[in-house]
């Protein structure tokens, strides 16, 4: 297959969710250029593509905003997802992302190349099926937890349903439903949320309820989140344990145990979060929505469950989960990404990795996590730039110092060598061979050393990349290399 490129950047972002449209804006902010590569036909496409109707974030707007755009204060406190993507649509039109993204671009491997100081990044253009290189200085990693979603291959018998099975990410609204029985598989808070609003919609819902799990309201999880400023965490895990008991009395007796340690400790630690109650528990406790053990069987259209009792579905939805597939492409760090594919080390430690590799977004800490995740990798990579600019003018007053310095020998020619400074790779491996160049003043050896310092200022009406110094040195053959 013929390959395309290589097409240089500042900053290659791999994905264009939150995390990546976030990144994005920091680094446009600090007019430093980055190239979006996006598997999808669109950015955000989880939101887009991959969320129900009557969905609402969880929490309050001031905790669902990305870098250096508030929403305004008309905007309801807990924003409907409809207008969370016209957020993120404005997002983009006011920091001009959408000329930074290249759509249907499946990453198949990114691997440091030590030699030239930059990023190799395979990626296929699924539009035409050509292959395509891009290098970088710099490579986010913003795919998200949520990349691929997780079919289980624990429940005995989903091969070989007769009904309709289909993942929570293709579920758009109960509607659809109306009149049937569903099976919803996974009790976090897209499993709970729709059975709710199966049963609204005139579903017969059932749900899956396997591990214990903490249910909370929005307003006790948005005041935890506030005392967290002051309070210790497992404090505050008391006080919402307190709050919930309060409100919800003893969820036990409705088949929803809760977990031996608190909420927020477990969101930490673990991916298990707290599941914000959006009107299930009202439907659990009146018998609407029935909470049912794990499956042991699957017989046709019959599902049996691990207390002997067998029911009748026409439809099972697996609210199961996603995974990311980081791994699978990224060659090489044993440091930054972990094999769940969320970030290895602990935060808030967690972006920065080695030669250039950042993460965005995978540490399990939602839209304020990649808000702050955005804001210190662009701040890293600004100071980085800056520096690499201040090394670019200490090397080029050494060139100029050196320029045409022959030394002659006494004995026949050596050839003549060439060092030549230009666009790419490490000033530092530039200013350490052009060190020790006096050297060779008494040598014996007759060298001629030639000096070039070449700053290109690229230009493409493709990327439209801003002028970057970006030194490498190339030895030509001969030449003395350090």
């Amino acid at each position: 297959m013929e390959q395309k490129g290589p097409f240089s950047a500042t900053v290659v972002i791999v994905g264009s969710g939150l995390s990546g449209l976030a990144t994005a804006a920091c680094l446009a902010d600090r007019h430093i250029d980055a190239v979006i590569l996006e598997r999808d036909d669109t950015f955000a496409p989880l939101w887009r593509y991959r969320t129900y109707d009557r969905l609402h974030l969880h929490l309050p707007k001031k905790y669902c905003e990305l870098p250096l755009l508030p929403h305004p204060p008309s905007a309801p406190n807990f924003l409907p997802v409809a207008d969370f993507i016209r957020y993120l649509e404005t997002y983009s039109a006011a920091f001009g992302l959408e000329r930074l993204l290249r759509l249907h671009r499946r990453v198949d491997s990114a691997e440091f190349d030590t030699a030239a100081g930059r990023w190799r990044i395979a990626a296929v253009n699924l539009d035409s099926g050509e292959a395509e290189e891009y290098e970088a200085l710099f490579l986010v990693v913003a795919t998200g937890e949520n990349d691929e979603p997780v079919v289980p291959t624990d429940i005995p018998g989903l091969d070989r349903f007769e009904g309709k099975a289909i993942h929570s990410c293709r579920f758009r609204s109960g509607k659809e439903y109306e009149g049937l029985d569903v099976l919803v598989v996974g009790s976090g808070n897209s499993g709970m949320e729709i059975a709710c609003d199966l049963s609204h919609s005139g579903a017969r819902a059932s749900i899956v309820v396997r591990s214990p799990l903490h249910i909370v309201t929005k307003e006790i999880y948005s005041f935890a989140l506030v005392l967290l400023r002051v309070l210790p965490m497992s404090l505050v895990d008391s006080v919402i344990l307190f709050l919930c008991y309060l409100w919800f009395g003893n969820t036990s007796k409705y088949g929803l145990h809760r977990p031996s340690k608190g909420p927020l400790y477990l969101k930490e630690n673990t991916p298990i979060y707290p599941v914000v109650d959006v009107g299930t528990y009202a439907k659990i406790k009146s018998g609407d929505i029935k909470v049912i053990p794990s499956v042991l069987d699957i017989e046709g259209k019959n599902v049996v469950f691990e207390n002997g009792k067998q029911q009748r579905f026409d439809v099972i939805i697996l609210a199961t989960g996603y995974k990311s597939n980081v791994k699978r492409w990224l060659k090489g760090d044993a440091y930054l990404i972990g094999e769940d594919g969320m970030a290895k080390q602990m935060y808030p430690n967690h972006w920065k990795g080695r030669n250039g590799l950042y993460c965005s977004g995978l540490i399990r800490k939602g839209i304020y996590g990649s808000t702050a995740d955005a804001i210190n990798i662009a701040d890293d990579i600004s100071l980085d730039v800056q520096s690499r600019i201040k090394d670019k003018g200490e090397v080029q007053n050494r060139g100029k110092k050196l320029k045409q310095k022959k030394i002659r020998r006494r004995k026949g020619g050596a050839g003549l060598p060439f060092a030549h400074i230009s666009d790419g790779g490490s000033p530092s491996a530039a200013a350490s061979y052009l060190a020790p160049a006096d050297g060779y003043r008494d040598s014996d050896i007759e060298i001629e050393i030639e000096i070039a310092i070449e700053i290109e200022r690229a230009t493409s009406e493709t990327y439209r990349w801003s002028p970057k110094f970006r030194p490498h040195v190339t030895i030509a053959e001969g030449a003395p290399v350090v």
